[in-house]
């Protein structure tokens, strides 16, 4: 560049942007306050319920929400927004209101939290929706991380509750993780994890839920099956994982897994008592020789 040159600005080409607006479902994210980077597409079938309560579609855990606190729903090609009564009052824009149309880019304000309205129309949804992939799963293998896999699981409770559902519970723990990464090195056993998880995805039902709740620790929610049903899927994802050919350093690594699994009960009706009793089962297998699927009583 010639010394004349160094002070003059560059002329830009002008982009000619995106190639107008990306249809999609339009959601609702929390944007500030308890909630940070929660997402949920709006149904187009039944209204939206946001609030404390577990079995809302877009939870808010703060006192300040009540626990049915708004809702958004999709009315003769209009959304809109309804206040429930709530202790609070929803706002929007600022301004108290009991119901009202929506706009893109709208603010319901729910208690401490903010909730921005994005429409179906809008490029920023994408955004949105990579937001929520970062913030929900965990970045090494894909599946839910722990803090929103223990949200579901509280949201299958209630649902399978309502429903008169079985519900069972499982702890899946990679069979000696730590000898892998004293032996490989961290590298390799990430690279273990990735493929537990990817044979951990493939035994899934549409309706499992799947999430890495712990270093090598996985918890899997099986909602509808009976226990003996629920056992045999856990036993199908065992012996994939043991015939699954798994190459560190061009080397065969055999790798087994073990779990512990709970059917939700009167006796443990509750997410604390039903991880306790999987947890306990885990425990057990390990001590009966690892690679084995234990049942809690």
């Amino acid at each position: 560049m010639h010394a004349r040159d160094a002070d003059t600005t560059q002329r830009t080409l002008l982009s000619p942007g995106p190639n107008g607006p990306v249809a999609g479902n339009a959601c609702l994210v929390v944007i500030h306050g308890e909630g940070l980077g929660r997402r949920t597409d709006i149904n187009l079938s039944r209204p939206v319920v946001i609030g404390r309560d577990h079995g809302c579609d877009l939870l808010i855990l703060h006192p300040s929400v009540s626990r049915r606190h708004c809702e958004v729903w999709l009315e003769e090609g209009r959304y809109r927004v309804r206040d429930l009564g709530s202790t609070n009052t929803t706002r929007l824009n600022d301004r108290p209101v009991e119901s009202a149309d929506l706009a893109d880019g709208d603010l319901l304000v729910v208690g401490e939290s903010i909730v921005k309205f994005v429409g179906d129309s809008s490029v920023e949804a994408n955004y949105h929706e990579e937001v929520y992939q970062l913030a929900s799963h965990d970045e090494l293998t894909g599946l839910y991380n722990r803090r929103l896999f223990i949200e579901l699981f509280e949201r299958e409770l209630v649902r399978t509750d309502r429903d008169g559902l079985d519900l069972s519970f499982a702890i899946l723990d990679i069979d000696w993780f730590k000898r892998i990464n004293d032996t490989y090195g961290h590298q390799a056993g990430d690279q273990v994890l990735r493929q537990v998880a990817q044979v951990l995805r493939r035994g899934m039902r549409p309706q499992d839920l799947g999430g890495r709740i712990g270093g090598e620790e996985f918890g899997m929610l099986i909602p509808e099956l009976d226990i003996a049903s629920a056992h045999a899927r856990l036993e199908a994802i065992r012996a994939d994982m043991e015939t699954t050919q798994f190459v560190l350093d061009g080397s065969p690594l055999p790798v087994t897994i073990s779990a512990g699994m709970a059917l939700r009960t009167p006796g443990r009706a509750d997410r604390p008592s039903l991880m306790r009793a999987a947890d306990l089962a885990l425990y057990q297998a390990k001590q009966d020789g690892r690679n084995r699927i234990v049942r809690a009583d």
